[in-house]
């Protein structure tokens, strides 16, 4: 099968399928990953098994992302990209089944993490190339993804039954492979700027942070790492705090953020065209404020309001973040500026969100009794203090530009 001709765009419906089937074995090994490490008796892993994403995220994304803007198209690396997470992930699995030894077992999972995590930002680099207008055309795309990582987990809990299985990883990997036909139906897109005798800083993806020298680009980056910290805690806590509250189906509880999440991405080309994108990004974080003080009452009404306002928070500042990219900065750039969004949200934020989050969690919990009030009041600080930060350090362009 060949590839289409390199001046060709990519059809919405291509695009919005890329995006579905990306997200969808994502979702199905991403959740019930801690229970099937906990049904094959590694459950102690977990925690280090989430780190190696963090870990990750400092390494392959930037590197990727230079090789996209500079030496090969990132059709083609989202191929190689995808055939790599496939293998790693069915070699995880294999790990499990075959009682391979923790460390055997954690180089899987890092290779997985070192495959898998370019390959979202460089199929968002795909989407966004083939736009014409972006503000107007990614939020409807990306709300695909979204539902394909609702599809997944839905695919594992009722179609497979398989939420502490290893069926789940096995059908994901199946899955990624999937993903990987998908570029045959893409047009070769060639890199942002050949560059044929590249510096060590340019094939590890350094050159990206000379993207911080600008004032706006600092504030938005460094606002998304900051961002992350508070935002780590809503899946992992907002879980306990539920099961604390009695709550069964804890799942689909917390789908309901994943529900207005697409709701927001479809209306997010029509706020972008009416309000400045500065009220945008200060929007979502002002509603994580509300979100994670409402958990503060601690009852299941406010809990679950709580978790409808996540689409909220999390599309407006980092789906916006993403458009803003695609806009503001050069093309020769974007997969590296999209790379360089994904080490310091999942990288920086994440890390130190899991590790501070745990921290607090432990020093807001005696004995199996956790003050959720007082919890939830700190994450609720955390996050008023980067909205006021953004606030005050971000400037934007006036409506007239």
């Amino acid at each position: 099968m060949s590839n289409p001709a390199p001046d060709a765009k990519a059809s919405r419906k291509s695009l919005a399928t890329l995006f579905f089937c990306t997200a969808m074995p994502m979702g199905m090994w991403s959740v019930p990953l801690a229970n099937v490490f906990n049904a094959h008796g590694r459950g102690h892993l977990v925690p280090w098994v989430f780190a190696t994403t963090a870990t990750a995220a400092f390494i392959s994304p930037l590197f990727v992302g230079a090789l996209a803007d500079q030496k090969h198209s990132p059709v083609l690396l989202l191929r190689w990209l995808t055939a790599a997470t496939s293998i790693a992930l069915f070699l995880t699995c294999g790990s499990l089944a075959w009682g391979w030894s923790d460390a055997a077992v954690l180089i899987c999972a890092q290779l997985l993490a070192l495959a898998a995590l370019p390959a979202w930002s460089v199929t968002s680099s795909i989407v966004f190339s083939q736009l014409n207008n972006a503000k107007q055309q990614f939020g409807p795309l990306r709300a695909w993804a979204t539902a394909g990582w609702m599809v997944g987990c839905w695919i594992v809990s009722f179609v497979l039954r398989a939420d502490a299985s290893l069926v789940a990883g096995v059908t994901a990997a199946g899955l990624w492979l999937v993903v990987m036909s998908l570029t045959w139906r893409l047009p070769m897109i060639p890199p942002g700027e050949i560059v044929h005798h590249r510096t060590w800083k340019q094939i590890l993806g350094l050159d990206a942070l000379g993207l911080l020298i600008h004032r706006d680009h600092r504030v938005v980056f460094l606002t998304a790492a900051l961002y992350c910290i508070p935002l780590a805690a809503f899946y992992p806590y907002t879980s306990r705090q539920l099961h604390d509250l009695g709550v069964q189906n804890i799942s689909a509880v917390i789908s309901i953020g994943q529900t207005t999440e697409v709701l927001v991405m479809l209306l997010l080309s029509g706020l972008l065209a009416r309000v400045r994108l500065k009220w945008v990004f200060l929007s979502g974080i002002a509603i994580c404020v509300v979100r994670y003080s409402l958990n503060t009452i601690n009852t299941l009404p406010s809990v679950m309001f709580g978790t409808l306002l996540h689409g909220f928070a999390y599309t407006l500042y980092f789906i916006t973040t993403q458009i803003y990219l695609e806009e503001r900065i050069d093309p020769k750039w974007r997969v590296r500026a999209q790379a360089l969004l994904a080490m310091l949200m999942s990288g920086v934020g994440n890390l130190l969100g899991y590790l501070g989050g745990g921290w607090w969690f432990a020093a807001c919990t005696e004995g199996k009794i956790t003050n959720w009030p007082r919890f939830w009041w700190g994450e609720t600080a955390l996050t008023a203090a980067v909205c006021v930060f953004f606030a005050l350090a971000y400037r934007g362009r006036v409506r007239s530009e």
